[in-house]
């Protein structure tokens, strides 16, 4: 019986497994912490809550292709001003009153969810608002009462009356607005956004 070369023994092989499943365990948790980082409130993509101070519009950017989120001057939300614990707050009843809701049912948020309905990632920029102005006013009127503001623009498939109290509405529209200030690589491509004033 031949001898086994030495590349081939069982030996080798088992220790080559244990040192790649180490070695992969390892660059699995420096991948996780890492992207905890990339992906928190306050890091380079994503902004701190307080962006909902300051207005948010999309411009294209010819190096990467794609249109990407623009933080401008000042636009607080219902004209007040709030600290990053308030604003946070705010946005944290809306994200609560999202899944308390069961919006993704019908939504969905940076991909993830149901396609029956529109995807929220940007609402808070979606031309349907009609006008920078209007926006917070049809907005809130909307969740409060979708039945008496529906727009299916033809499609019939409206909103049920999920009985959103007004400060809900408002933390919900806070999460909007936050969520457009997300850098999301272009997603949703396509994506036509509503026209707004530059503001320095």
């Amino acid at each position: 019986m031949s001898e086994i070369p030495w590349w081939a023994g069982e030996g080798l092989w088992r220790k080559v497994a244990v040192w790649v499943t180490a070695g992969s365990f390892v660059v699995l948790i420096f991948l996780t912490f890492d992207s905890i980082e990339a992906i928190s409130a306050g890091s380079q993509r994503v902004p701190a809550y307080s962006v909902i101070n300051q207005q948010v519009r999309y411009e294209f950017d010819a190096a990467r292709n794609i249109q990407k989120p623009v933080i401008g001057g000042g636009a607080p939300l219902f004209g007040q001003t709030l600290d990053e614990a308030e604003a946070e707050a705010l946005v944290t009843l809306g994200k609560k009153t999202v899944q308390a809701k069961n919006c993704m049912n019908c939504h969905t948020l940076l991909g993830n969810g149901a396609y029956y309905a529109p995807d929220l990632t940007k609402a808070w920029l979606d031309p349907a608002w009609g006008s920078e102005t209007a926006r917070e006013t049809l907005m809130l009127g909307f969740l409060m009462d979708p039945t008496a503001n529906a727009r299916t623009y033809g499609t019939g498939r409206r909103m049920p009356k999920l009985d959103i109290t007004e400060q809900e509405a408002r933390g919900v529209i806070a999460f909007l607005k936050w969520m457009s200030s997300i850098d999301t690589n272009g997603f949703p491509y396509n994506f036509k956004s509503l026209a707004q004033e530059s503001r320095s």
